[in-house]
């Protein structure tokens, strides 16, 4: 790790103890009934087997009784390298011809020249690839009973549990975080009774695997393939698995480890890759010699101690399910939920397992952010024409939603790492594509740095991709008021982003506003004057409101360093030259510059609607016309016939709904994205038939972004205040939430009965005024840094009253009910 580096990540995780301190508002009691996925059965398909992760190595664990069969995952398991002419020669020399095109209307010329220069040319892209599974083929066990498979959330543990003759057998399966390894405990309540051979299988990479010693598999590989690479490059693989039996035998011969007649068995599976690693064979054993000097208590203890305090940070009450439906396994109550039975237990818990997979898949010292699956890997999305990769026309933004509102913003450092590799290679994307200072990507990327656009029409020319992303950096220095982190690490990135697109942008002829182009509106088409199907064109909202959002980041940031005084000048003045909104024929928030007929009326994507979420350009309080013209775009969206739902899609109503702050409208889509786009195991997909797939596909955006729906319909922090339960559904009309993030350095708690806020307790990092809203009413509130301020709806009246400050609150109701 670079000294750089490593002061960053020490520094944001000084500021987290500062901020969050294990110093929770009210302790939360965490009951497994509300934090564990539980099955009485098997998993016998990917999507019914439950996830475990520490940030970097995944595991799908399965709970056969036979069989065993846990799914192995890496997330810098990835074909390719860096690409050297991935930028389209021809795009420089053809970008004036081009545009000219478009402001004449010329769509059908346009496009055919930009699917002749501008679209990239990648041959080593490469994507994240599923490794083996570890296979436990069992001996001696007998017809079972009372068998139980679970995820527990709040330890971050699976288990198998079942009896078979006069034993009861168990198995616990924990990815830790802070020894780097999967390990899982096998024990019988009767001696010498549990026996198996452990290989691997279901192996798609080329490979070699072999004995070593008597307890030790390893297999060496490497990441290759031909669909988005070249068959060649990708990096080399290292997984090394060992038995510890207590009792009984241990032996390891050709591509079998097996172990007789023990007591109990711990098995330790280490993995590492040559990504930033020249020597990851001896990197895997020395993980794995380090954990076999331990207890398998021992590393447990040391999992949950690292991960508890992450998880700890956030409760959530909204009520309580039914007896018929709480006692139900998690496969059961999801149907039920589908079947139209009230559940709100299950909706918290779908919450929390958004909380769950940021944090197993993404923490501070991860090699890579989340990937389209995040760390793990069904082999589908790799097998894609759209790869397992990161997709910054909405899914990596979508897979951080939930990381600050839901008081885990150090799970974003990872992101952060991207971003300055995109840095790098956007520069050179910037000056061979466009001849313009700063950087800039597109719609997809690698850990290669890959910045051209994507290599078909319709989707890959999205120029403000990079703004997108970097959102996220705002957020983290929003949330956390951390101004070094600005200083150091954000604005250089939005800065040096805004310095391409003073450059980039040009004024269109009738109004003279400056826009961007050629751009898509991802990944929608219009039908231009003629009736073709366009996809690209000049000043699509969506690039307008990324730009909006950008200088305006800009030229905040400048005033908190004081730094750019003259640059501030120039990026206000391009601000007021930039399109407004529209609303079209239909009342629609208008998609592109023009009117245009939608070509697919049922589109997935609706990015023009960013300025609603996760943006606050549009609100129902300032804009409500351009409110209401986004509600029009969904609802035209949702009505046309055969809409494409997706997961993500799902997700954005929740959000959407949220700041529309209509709960019931986003009550409805919560519950359509946990019934009709989550499966067994609640891990969200994309479905058959949507972009190309032929299958149900995982994809995580939908749990983490719906989680981060959740916390919109309970807390907002945009427009400069906190507003408390903004999209409260009348099916909640009981609950708490503790933990939750706002913007301006808050933590929040909020309890609310009968549908109505019955108290709110903020703390204030910094000791900064705000206002607080309640529906049409507000409070003026002036904490102290690191004092809170309790607050009950009698304080909130129709003009704005002061709220004295007052020492940190005792609240043993609230501690009581968390």
């Amino acid at each position: 790790m670079s000294t750089s580096r490593r002061g960053f990540l020490k520094g944001t995780l000084a500021l987290t103890a500062l901020l969050r301190g294990g110093r929770a508002l009210w302790p939360s009691i965490f009951p497994e009934s509300a934090n564990t996925l539980w099955y009485t059965h098997p998993a016998e398909r990917w999507l019914e087997a439950l996830p475990i992760g520490n940030g970097r190595v995944g595991g799908m664990v399965f709970g056969g009784i036979q069989t065993e069969r846990i799914v192995l995952s890496e997330s810098t398991a990835w074909s390719g390298r860096p690409g050297a002419h991935d930028v389209n020669p021809g795009a420089l020399p053809h970008l004036n011809e081009i545009r000219q095109l478009l402001f004449d209307g010329r769509y059908s010329e346009a496009k055919q020249l930009c699917g002749e220069y501008l679209l990239g040319k990648p041959a080593l892209f490469g994507t994240n690839l599923p490794l083996p599974a570890l296979n436990l083929e069992f001996s001696g066990i007998g017809k079972t009973t009372a068998y139980r498979r679970s995820l527990n959330l709040e330890d971050a543990i699976a288990r198998v549990d079942f009896h078979a003759g006069q034993a009861s057998y168990s198995r616990e399966i924990i990815a830790s975080q802070p020894d780097k390894v999967l390990a899982i405990r096998l024990t019988s309540s009767q001696r010498q009774s549990i026996s198996f051979r452990a290989s691997f299988d279901g192996i798609t990479i080329p490979c070699s695997i072999q004995a070593d010693g008597q307890n030790m598999l390893v297999l060496r590989g490497h990441a290759r393939e031909r669909l988005h690479s070249n068959g060649r490059d990708g990096v080399a693989i290292v997984i090394c698995v060992q038995a510890i039996a207590e009792r009984g035998a241990v032996s390891a011969s050709g591509q079998i480890l097996e172990v007789r007649n023990a007591d109990a068995v711990t098995l330790l599976v280490a993995i590492a890759t040559s990504f930033h690693n020249d020597a990851p064979e001896p990197t895997c054993r020395d993980t794995l010699r380090q954990a076999a000097r331990k207890s398998f208590a021992d590393l447990k203890r040391a999992h949950i101690a690292d991960y508890q305090p992450l998880y700890r940070r956030v409760s959530l009450r909204l009520g309580k399910s039914p007896d018929s439906a709480a006692d139900l396994p998690t496969d059961q109550r999801r149907t039920a939920l589908a079947a139209g039975a009230d559940d709100p237990e299950l909706l918290a818990l779908f919450f929390q397992y958004g909380r769950y997979l940021t944090i197993a898949g993404s923490r501070a010292d991860s090699p890579l952010p989340l990937a389209l699956q995040g760390i793990w890997n069904d082999g589908l999305a790799s097998s894609m024409g759209w790869t397992d990769d990161f997709h910054l026309d909405i899914n990596t933004e979508q897979n951080y939603w939930a990381a600050e509102v839901c008081n885990l913003g150090e799970c974003q450092i990872p992101l952060f790492g991207l971003i300055d590799g995109l840095r790098v290679s956007g520069r050179r994307t910037a000056k061979e594509m466009y001849g313009a200072p700063g950087w800039v990507c597109h719609t997809v990327t690698n850990p290669w740095g890959y910045t051209a656009p994507g290599w078909g029409l319709g989707w890959g020319i999205f120029v403000t991709a990079g703004i997108w992303i970097a959102l996220q950096m705002w957020d983290h220095y929003t949330f956390y008021q951390d101004v070094e982190f600005l200083r150091a690490r954000a604005y250089p990135a939005l800065r040096e982003a805004a310095d391409f697109f003073l450059a980039y942008m040009v004024p269109e002829p009738t109004h003279g506003w400056l826009v961007t182009g050629p751009s898509d509106s991802p990944e929608n088409s219009f039908f231009s004057p003629s009736g073709e199907q366009c996809s690209e064109s000049m000043g699509a909202t969506c690039d307008r409101e990324f730009v909006y959002a950008l200088y305006s980041m800009c030229i905040e940031a400048s005033k908190v360093l004081g730094v750019d005084k003259d640059l501030r000048r120039k990026w206000e003045t391009a601000r007021g030259k930039l399109p407004p909104f529209q609303i079209g024929r239909y009342g629609q928030l208008q998609e592109w510059l023009e009117d245009f007929r939608e070509a697919e009326p049922n589109h997935r994507h609706t990015s023009h609607l960013a300025a609603l979420y996760p943006l606050d350009q549009i609100s129902p309080q300032r804009t409500p016309q351009l409110a209401r013209a986004a509600e029009v775009t969904i609802e035209r969206r949702l009505n046309a016939p055969h809409w494409e739902q997706s997961e993500w899609g799902r997700a954005n109503l929740v959000v959407y709904y949220a700041r529309l702050c209509k709960g019931d409208v986003a009550h409805k889509h919560l519950r359509g994205l946990v019934a009709k786009a989550a499966d067994s195991n609640l891990l969200t997909y994309s479905s058959a038939g949507v972009a190309g797939a032929t299958q149900n596909i995982f994809a995580l955006d939908g749990n983490t972004a719906g989680a981060a729906g959740i916390a919109e319909m309970l807390l907002q922090s945009q427009d400069g205040e906190l507003h408390l339960l903004p999209a409260l559904p009348s099916a909640w009309p009981a609950g708490s939430v503790a933990g939750l993030c706002a913007r301006g350095g808050y933590q929040v708690n909020i309890h609310w009965r009968n549908g109505a806020l019955t108290s709110a307790t903020i703390l204030s990092k910094t000791g900064r005024s705000t206002t607080v809203r309640y529906g049409s009413r507000v409070a003026e509130i002036h904490p102290r840094p690191g004092g809170s301020i309790r607050l009950r709806a009698a304080d909130f009246i129709s003009s704005d009253p002061t709220i004295s400050d007052s020492p940190l609150p005792s609240l043993p109701s609230e501690r009581t009910q968390a």
